[in-house]
């Protein structure tokens, strides 16, 4: 296994020149086992109070696997204020298969994933939260699913049938729940949890995806991208508690920027299906328009009744004038809800047309990614 070590991005560029890596670390060869190698990926902001702690837990679980599977840890501090950077290095000094990544600045947790990916050398890639808020159990059951069923994805799934919420903030659970349905119809109800963390993939898989998002994000967009990829994509029940972090804490604050929680909610339904974003506010002011211009053609037919009690063949353009002088925010408001009807439905349409096209193109640069990554394995 790999000696204990420390990568540190400087937060001056993005450029990897700027990755500083212990020139002691051994080969690649060291990893060669015929037990898969489990990297078990685990972000820290601000966890001065429990990392240690947890940390603990975490490798004494991943010891009772050690019959089937060979692991490491990868922390990645992301930028945090306390000493959560200095007792991650202190943890690691006595043990040779932990390696510490550290942002000097907090990027967002979608960045720290994404750095954890890049420096990791596993077969399955779990990722789970230091708060333990997903029992450790759960980490075994997800390797189970995804080598029985050969997946590509297993989530850990506290709103699916079987799972379960606990001790989280009434406010925080309901917008998470709502948060998953939304998701979860853009998705086409294929999965009931798709803003959790807790997970495991296939390596080979996950680093094939060309991911972009920074934040919370990154997790709806890894699910995108694999089912455009045809991925196969599991869950498990799961049961999600929160536990104090300090001693003297009874209950938990939430953390959560409800705001841009929302919006980034919203931006990856839009990349499920963005179709629903035009087609339903298009349905609805269709039926507006249909209502207002029914109600403007009933009051221009009582109007024609009325000139026809004392005219033969009275002109219905007259009857019309005459509803318009009587109401014309009906006219004004049938006529143009039904624009905009025609407009949104337009847009609906041309958003299918692009997805398709993105689809195309993402598989195809997906593929053109794959073989170049063969052919150089194959090289080397």
């Amino acid at each position: 296994m790999t000696s204990s070590k420390t990568l540190e991005l400087d937060t001056s560029s993005s450029s990897e020149s700027h990755v500083e890596k212990d020139t002691s670390l051994p080969s690649d060869a060291t990893f060669l086992s015929e037990k898969p190698l489990v990297s078990l990926i685990v972000p820290a902001y601000n966890e001065s109070s429990i990392i240690e702690a947890n940390l603990a837990i975490l490798c004494e679980y991943m010891q009772s696997l050690e019959a089937n599977y060979q692991w490491e840890m990868i922390i990645i501090n992301d930028g945090s204020r306390d000493d959560t950077h200095a007792k991650a290095l202190e943890f690691a000094k006595s043990r040779d298969n932990i390696l510490v990544l550290h942002h000097r600045i907090n990027f967002g947790l979608g960045q720290s994933l994404k750095y954890g990916f890049k420096n990791c050398q596993g077969d399955y890639i779990v990722v789970v939260d230091l708060d333990l808020s997903y029992s450790v159990d759960h980490i075994g059951d997800m390797l189970d699913r995804i080598v029985k069923t050969q997946a590509r994805i297993v989530v850990a799934s506290p709103y699916m049938r079987g799972g379960s919420i606990s001790n989280v903030p009434w406010l925080r659970k309901t917008l998470s729940i709502w948060a998953n349905r939304f998701l979860s119809f853009t998705d086409k109800r294929s999965l009931a949890t798709l803003t959790g963390m807790v997970r495991v993939y296939d390596a080979r898989f996950l680093k094939k995806i060309n991911l972009r998002s920074k934040g919370m994000d990154i997790n709806p967009e890894i699910i995108h991208k694999a089912r455009l990829l045809g991925a196969r994509v599991e869950e498990i029940p799961a049961h999600l508690c929160w536990l104090p972090q300090k001693a003297n804490e009874v209950k938990r604050i939430s953390s959560m920027k409800i705001g841009w929680q929302i919006v980034d909610v919203l931006l990856s339904g839009f990349l499920f299906r963005p179709v629903i974003f035009f087609l339903i506010p298009s349905l609805i002011l269709f039926l507006l328009s249909i209502y207002a211009n029914f109600y403007a053609f009933l009051r221009s037919w009582s109007n024609y009744k009325d000139l026809a009690s004392y005219q033969q063949f009275p002109d219905f353009t007259e009857a019309i004038a005459m509803a318009y002088n009587q109401s014309p925010h009906t006219f004004f408001i049938g006529g143009v809800t039904l624009i905009l009807a025609i407009q949104m439905f337009s847009l609906g349409t041309l958003s299918m047309q692009s997805k398709k096209y993105f689809e195309e193109i993402f598989f195809l640069a997906s593929s053109i990614y794959e073989k170049k990554q063969n052919d150089s394995s194959t090289e080397n």
